[in-house]
């Protein structure tokens, strides 16, 4: 199978396609515009793969877009590309909305016209929990029929690319796919996202600051547990149906860091303070601006329909997401030498 992956240089796309080399004979294009959160030089041994190809572009340009699926002739497109920072979203949106609207309008249309002529294609479209907006705690989880409430300009452009997948489908018969998944941690993830820039701030004992009183609880999935979800539905019939993908743990901001600084106090690791309290830098910050209280999903119809459910337990993934980032300190400080993503003001 050749398998067309739009966004495969971030942090959830470079590891399905990491999978999808370890683990399969299938042939990958990987077609990203390496945005300042791509991680391709974290994983320069793509290149020494005879299944893997690499094409720079970006899937706001339509013409690139086209050429990538009419010179690859994939099987399946899964896009990963967007813009997810919900922060950036807010405080500059168009860049959001071009990029996670307009750049998948682009992906359809150039995908109806390849699937015309290539009827066996079909059309993958990962997307968030957040769509289904903020769940109070007397409320079930949000399952694949719950309708969407959107809080941030990022969330609602993720809603609005799902609407447009599926009216692709019910419209032209392009055969698709959408997931929707919960916070994804793990190794190489660009450090403006919580767990990494905990872990980084409090190696240099910077402040740790999170957002009001830290009770927000997000769903948190291990990203090879993810992509080995993803995976499964390569060889499955795609007719506009959606699956949620969960780990069903929430847990509360202000305890995943608080967590992490455990996990810093225990650890023997040289480049560390022993003697530290790391639990000393969390700062309360003010909160941001229609801050969700909660994301959670009701992933039953995918762990039902495919016998599925995620291996790594939180406090287990959590430490090995600790461990890798203090085992691989040339690769965040080289990235924090040509960037600086701990400016972020809380959580």
């Amino acid at each position: 199978m050749k398998i067309l992956v739009t966004g495969g240089s971030g942090f959830i796309g470079s590891a399905y396609v990491m999978y999808l080399l370890s683990n399969t004979d299938h042939e990958v294009l990987n077609f990203d515009n390496l945005s300042y959160a791509a991680t391709r030089e974290s994983k320069e041994h793509f290149a020494s793969s005879e299944k893997y190809n690499f094409l720079y572009g970006d899937i706001t340009d339509k013409e690139s877009v086209s050429n990538s699926l009419h010179n690859f002739k994939p099987d399946i497109l899964v896009n990963f590309a967007a813009e997810t920072h919900v922060d950036k979203s807010i405080q500059e949106p168009l860049p959001t909305i071009n990029s996670n609207v307009f750049g998948v309008v682009n992906l359809l249309e150039c995908s109806v016209r390849y699937w015309n002529a290539n009827p066996h294609f079909k059309f993958h479209h990962i997307s968030t929990d957040e769509v289904y907006g903020d769940i109070d705690h007397n409320m079930p989880s949000p399952d694949e029929d719950s309708p969407f409430f959107t809080n941030s300009p990022y969330s609602a452009s993720k809603a609005s690319s799902d609407l447009l997948v599926r009216a692709w489908n019910k419209t032209y018969g392009l055969p698709v796919v959408i997931t929707n998944c919960t916070n994804n941690y793990g190794p190489y993830q660009y450090p403006e996202k919580l767990i990494p820039l905990m872990i980084l701030k409090a190696i240099k004992k910077e402040r740790l600051p999170v957002y009001g009183n830290g009770k927000q609880e997000r769903d948190w999935l291990f990203v090879d547990d993810h992509v080995k979800a993803l995976a499964i539905l390569l060889t499955e019939e795609f007719n506009g149906d959606r699956f949620n993908i969960s780990s069903e743990n929430q847990v509360a901001n202000i305890t995943v860091v608080k967590s992490i600084c455990e996990i810093l106090s225990k650890s023997q690791n040289k480049i560390l303070d022993h003697s530290f309290d790391y639990t000393s830098l969390i700062a309360h910050v003010e909160d941001r601006p229609g801050h969700d209280k909660r994301y959670a999903l009701d992933s039953t119809k995918f762990r039902n329909k495919f016998s599925w459910s995620p291996s790594v337990e939180f406090n287990e993934g959590l430490e090995k997401t600790v461990n890798w980032y203090l085992e691989n300190s040339l690769w965040w400080e080289n990235l924090l030498s040509k960037k600086d993503p701990l400016k972020r003001q809380g959580l």
